[in-house]
């Protein structure tokens, strides 16, 4: 369908999150089931709640608009959810540590992501004066960034310990590499 006016640009964006967001509600619970550090996998359980609500946001929204059906699955998601799924298939190999590292770098691209949608569709819902459904896409663009925040804080400690890892390489041959302890 040839897109003609910003406001079907609009509902194309938010039926484009609505299968974004639909595949990540299945995607979290094998990542929070995944991580190790007990912090990361309660962050990913409350994620996966506030997840299921941005659906229910996006139904409102589109609804509001008269707006019916769903997009085809969008793909950018799709791929950082592939990725993500490479880092999984790790886990036999991967240090604990390391793997939530990992993982939380899959997560924040996937907020990154998010942010970037959910600010584009709030800049699309004001300009159109849809006041209603800028007030819901501001709200999950507000648990988005709180989301990536959250996650920022839990790989300060995750990072340093999966730097700390009794199995880690020095950077070059024949040099010990500093650390926090040394």
């Amino acid at each position: 369908m040839p897109l003609t006016s910003l406001e079907e640009v609009l509902i194309e964006q938010l039926k484009d999150l609505y299968s974004a967001e639909t595949q990540i509600v299945k995607a979290l619970p094998k990542l929070a089931k995944t991580a190790s550090s007990p912090e990361l996998k309660i962050a990913l359980e409350n994620h996966l709640e506030e997840t299921r609500g941005h659906v229910e946001r996006l139904d409102q929204a589109m609804e509001l608009l008269g707006a019916s059906g769903r997009a085809k699955k969008c793909k950018g998601m799709e791929g950082l959810l592939e990725e993500g799924k490479e880092t999984l298939d790790e886990k036999g190999e991967a240090a604990p540590a390391a793997l939530d590292a990992a993982m939380i770098a899959d997560c924040q691209r996937v907020e990154h992501y998010e942010i970037a949608a959910y600010g584009t569709v709030c800049t699309y819902a004001k300009q159109l004066g849809h006041r209603e459904v800028l007030d819901l896409m501001k709200e999950t663009l507000g648990e988005e960034k709180k989301a990536d925040e959250k996650l920022s804080d839990i790989s300060r400690s995750v990072n340093l310990e999966a730097a700390e890892a009794p199995d880690r390489k020095p950077d070059k041959p024949g040099r010990r590499t500093r650390t926090a302890r040394s």
